[in-house]
């Protein structure tokens, strides 16, 4: 286990996630239920997905070292173009995203562990081949060290999804997602170029 993977790991996706759908969705069933609870449940998701995530990312580890540096590389880059691209429409979509998940748990009149279940149910199935993933899976790819991964992701994963269920409202009056957006492009290009440069024997 290494703590500055661990850190670099948990920066990247906490960025990276911070503007995603997943914290809006959230935000709104933090509202509509109990946040500890709807927390409980979306970590649970993000648990299992990381897992998988980090597991896939082990497997293509396997395969010849220098064709995967260059696919974690373009993973890497692929994921900072398409955040910068998106970061324009960030505040449209996040109209349309609290649209939809207000819509998916008004409609529901839950309690106790039955919230837990919901928010699960609702996060496990809308995040899979979310961007997060795929860059945790690159993570994997980029340090070999699944257990580091694993730990910085999830944590950033639980991290976001706290700071949604307890003051998603107030961050997003200070601050807009498109920013957010444009900082995780950029570190994305960042990870991208360093990965650039020791392919190329720079360093």
């Amino acid at each position: 286990m290494d703590f500055v993977t661990i850190a670099i790991v948990f920066g990247t996706i906490f960025v990276v996630e911070l503007p995603d759908k997943t914290f809006i969705a959230t935000l709104v069933m933090a509202t509509r239920f109990r946040p500890l609870l709807v927390w409980i449940g979306v970590v649970a998701a993000f648990f299992v997905q990381t897992l998988v995530a980090v597991a896939i990312g082990g497997v293509l580890n396997q395969l010849p070292k220098r064709p995967i540096e260059i696919f974690a590389a373009l993973l890497f880059l692929v994921g900072g173009i398409l955040l910068l691209r998106g970061a324009s429409k960030a505040d449209e979509e996040e109209a349309e995203t609290e649209e939809e998940f207000g819509a998916k748990s008004s409609a529901k009149e839950l309690a106790g562990w039955k919230v837990v279940t919901f928010c699960f149910t609702v996060l496990f199935l809308a995040e899979w081949g979310d961007l997060s993933q795929i860059l945790t899976a690159s993570m994997v790819l980029r340090f070999d060290d699944a257990v580091s991964v694993f730990i910085g992701a999830f944590l950033a994963l639980a991290a976001v999804s706290g700071l949604a269920a307890l003051l998603g409202r107030t961050l997003l009056q200070r601050i807009r997602l498109s920013t957010i957006r444009r900082i995780g492009g950029g570190v994305c290009l960042v990870l991208a170029a360093v990965s650039a440069l020791q392919i190329l024997g720079a360093f």
